[in-house]
């Protein structure tokens, strides 16, 4: 099965260490789980307009969460974090 561009990248993962990575130009991206490497750092060159230098995936298991008297299963994911050599992006910036 092949993928879109779009189909590839979920959406970005914003939080506190995440934020501080972006300093060092690393971002976080949930991502689909059939996309290797080449094809998320390829996804975020057009799609952003930067230049990757280097992509780290990790695949995140599932796992049960109990909620009151229930355990309910929360499904696992796959992570990539992505250094940027050139260009920045802007998803940490607060909206005023």
């Amino acid at each position: 099965m092949k993928l879109d561009i779009n189909d590839i990248i979920i959406e970005p993962i914003v939080t506190e260490k995440a934020s501080e990575m972006a300093k060092n130009n690393k971002y976080i991206f949930k991502v689909n789980k059939l996309a290797d490497k080449k094809s998320i750092s390829y996804a975020i060159e057009k799609l952003y307009n930067v230049k990757v230098a280097k992509c780290n995936i990790i695949n995140l298991k599932g796992r049960f969460k109990r909620f009151r008297r229930n355990y309910l299963y929360e499904h696992g994911y796959k992570k990539a974090i992505v250094t940027l050599s050139e260009g920045k992006l802007n998803f940490f910036e607060v909206l005023q």
